[in-house]
């Protein structure tokens, strides 16, 4: 009797070290990146999903690690190309300055001119790999109130007249009442100012711009449409991404980083809102959804 029980309880035992192996097995395969999902016999399948489901997130924090290393080095690439030229032309300047014996008046006022336009191009871009560590999700705090989205446009507008002078560009205005949203005002208005500081940098000279605001019994809907060159599908979907340029040729002097659009995103999602743009025909448009309460 003994001698038979014996043998039964080796018989289990062999058939328990046996899913023990497999298990062992599946644990490994946790960490390897060459391997698939986790394959366990039938009897074992809750725990076949448990293994899979420690696999999947720990290939997630992987690959979300290596995707914020490659954002870092994007940010510190960008800051390094986009510094480059304005700085060259301040230490040529006050090179020319420095080197010069004989120079004109005019001439020093010049170079002193686009020294200091230079130089604040620098501040300008600076400020803006700031903002978009300022404009994270995870830890900016909305300060509500509520504003006027026609006297919030007719402020915007007079700020604008200078850069809308320059490439002799028309922006008018449509809102048929005076629409009242709770936002942070702050927050909203540099979605606007960078909508349409992109919307005046892309912009045919000579064109219009148009700003429609339509209130809806929920939210309203602002548009900006600008005259520019149509931009391809494949740009447009990554229109918003962190230092995405439409016009990677294009130097710094016209435009900022690439982070206007990405911080004017994370905004109006903090505000439980819409921003998406298309384009066609020449003509690209933005439209932003904000609720009203």
């Amino acid at each position: 009797m003994a001698l038979v029980f014996l043998i039964i309880f080796r018989i289990y035992l062999n058939w328990y070290a046996k899913y023990f192996i497999k298990i062992n097995q599946g644990i490994d395969d946790i960490g390897r990146e060459d391997a698939g999902e986790v394959s366990l016999p039938p009897e074992l399948s809750a725990t076949e999903k448990k293994i899979n489901t420690i696999k999947h997130t720990l290939e997630k924090q992987k690959l979300d690690m290596k995707l914020a290393e490659q954002q870092k080095n994007d940010m510190v690439m960008y800051l390094a190309h986009d510094l480059k030229t304005p700085l060259a032309s301040v230490i040529g300047y006050l090179n020319l300055l420095r080197d010069e014996g004989q120079i004109s008046e005019e001439l020093r006022q010049k170079y002193l001119s686009v020294s200091l336009d230079k130089a604040e191009r620098l501040e300008e871009l600076i400020n803006e790999f700031f903002e978009i560590a300022k404009f994270n999700l995870s830890n900016i705090t909305l300060r509500y109130s509520r504003i006027s989205l026609m006297r919030m446009f007719e402020m915007l507008l007079y700020e604008f007249q200078p850069m809308f002078h320059e490439k002799n560009l028309n922006c008018s205005l449509m809102i048929s009442e005076d629409i009242m949203i709770r936002c942070d005002a702050d927050k909203i208005q540099r979605v606007f100012d960078n909508i349409l500081k992109n919307a005046v940098i892309y912009s045919f000279e000579g064109t219009d711009i148009e700003i429609a605001v339509v209130g809806k019994e929920e939210n309203v809907e602002i548009t900006f449409t600008n005259c520019g060159d149509t931009i391809p599908e494949e740009k447009l979907e990554r229109i918003f991404e962190q230092f995405y340029r439409l016009d990677v040729s294009r130097g710094t002097s016209g435009g900022g980083a690439g982070l206007g659009l990405a911080i004017a995103k994370q905004i109006v999602t903090l505000h439980n809102g819409s921003i998406t743009a298309r384009s066609e025909n020449e003509t690209v448009t933005f439209k932003v959804i904000l609720p009203v309460s």
